[in-house]
């Protein structure tokens, strides 16, 4: 037993001397190998002292990343409750402007702790609504470059008031998200007016078991009277419960406000048949001009994705079709490769169109000389002038 005690100090105290050797060397290669530290940020806070509410109110203030390098002036998204969803807000722009799904947009996130939110959301409304006009929005106007577009989002309580307010302040916002609540009388439903459209998304989950009944009968009538120029969807998300609405619901909202803002994706001919074709095409773009400006054309992104479509869904007399009606996007920088030559002309050839493989063919040869697809090119251009 002592032997085996001595044998186990012993290995004790070498692997002790391991370990430090190893955290030592760890931690002095840590310490060369780490970065300078720096924030990241997201936005800015501000302080209001308002008058209407007696009191000091924060703001949080998102600006997009092109504002200090333009002279743009930009939509604004205002986000009730900012304190859990401005961070939320500024994610979705930031995704979504990617691939420019949507405008560039300032994001204000206005906060409101409990239990003084449920109060100006409900018995002192008036109130709340003179303070988010004229002292929210007339500073974020005064101090940052804005458009007269602007939407609101609200969640729970904030649905609520959100409810009413873009029916009797629709001048104001010309759309609104609310989500997990919402509730407008026939009264105020049947009063609507608007010279213009106005957009109200609504989404909740028959797991909110707090809020469903109420947003389901504001549903009701809204289908019940349909008033003219409010453009509103309804959407159940039932996987969701209560808590894990907010953020889905405002990006469905959002994307439902700009939803002609984007060029045109269709996942079959099928889908582009039942669209309208051609005649769909153009009443689309012109409305999406009228809204964001714009020729009123069929865009270039749109012409891509169905030639595409067509080459994709192996579907020669759609390809052919698209490639006249679009042949002035084929001019475009994306199609001067070889590669693009290739493609197009071993499409042409697979349906034995071997006029058109040919031109193709001929193009990408004399254009693109020492490419990788030269063989290949001169194989099928043989093969295509032989059938001529």
């Amino acid at each position: 037993m002592t032997i085996i005690f001595l044998h186990l100090s012993l290995n004790f105290n070498q692997m002790t001397k391991h370990i430090t050797l190893l955290f030592t060397l760890v931690c002095t290669f840590y310490s060369f190998s780490q970065i300078p530290e720096s924030k990241v940020t997201i936005g800015i806070n501000y302080t209001i002292k308002s008058t209407i509410l007696n009191q000091d109110r924060e703001i949080q203030v998102y600006l997009p990343d092109s504002y200090t390098t333009s002279k743009e002036e930009y939509p604004v998204l205002y986000i009730l409750d900012g304190q859990w969803f401005f961070t939320n807000g500024v994610a979705i722009q930031k995704s979504l402007r990617t691939p420019g799904a949507i405008p560039e947009m300032i994001v204000v996130g206005i906060k409101n702790e409990n239990p003084l939110r449920r109060t100006l959301f409900s018995s002192e409304n008036k109130k709340f609504t003179s303070f988010l006009k004229d002292e929210v929005i007339k500073f974020i106007d005064d101090k940052f470059r804005t458009t007269n577009e602007r939407v609101i989002y609200g969640w729970e309580a904030a649905a609520y008031y959100i409810s009413k307010l873009i029916l009797e302040e629709n001048n104001v916002f010309q759309g609104a998200i609310i989500t997990d609540g919402g509730y407008a009388s026939e009264k105020l439903v049947k009063n609507f007016k608007s010279d213009s459209d106005v957009y109200l998304y609504m989404a909740n989950s028959k797991r909110d078991i707090y809020y469903i009944e109420s947003t389901e009968e504001f549903n009701r009538v809204l289908k019940k009277h349909n008033p003219k120029n409010l453009l509103w969807k309804y959407e159940l998300f039932n996987d969701e419960v209560h808590e894990t609405m907010p953020h889905l619901a405002m990006y469905k909202g959002i994307m439902y406000y700009y939803h002609n803002y984007d060029s045109l994706v269709f996942e079959s001919i099928e889908a582009y048949e039942k669209a309208g074709g051609i005649p769909y095409l153009k009443s689309y773009f012109k409305e999406r001009a009228k809204r964001f400006g714009g020729d009123g054309k069929i865009d270039n992104s749109t012409k891509n994705a169905l030639i595409w479509l067509a080459w994709k869904r192996d579907n020669f007399k759609y390809f052919s079709f698209f490639m006249e009606e679009f042949k002035d996007v084929l001019e475009t920088n994306r199609y001067k490769s070889a590669y693009w030559q290739n493609r197009l002309g071993q499409f042409y050839l697979k349906y034995k169109d071997y006029k058109n493989a040919s031109k193709y063919f001929e193009r990408g040869i004399k254009d693109y000389p020492n490419s990788q697809f030269e063989e290949v090119m001169k194989e099928g251009l043989t093969k295509a002038e032989s059938k001529l």
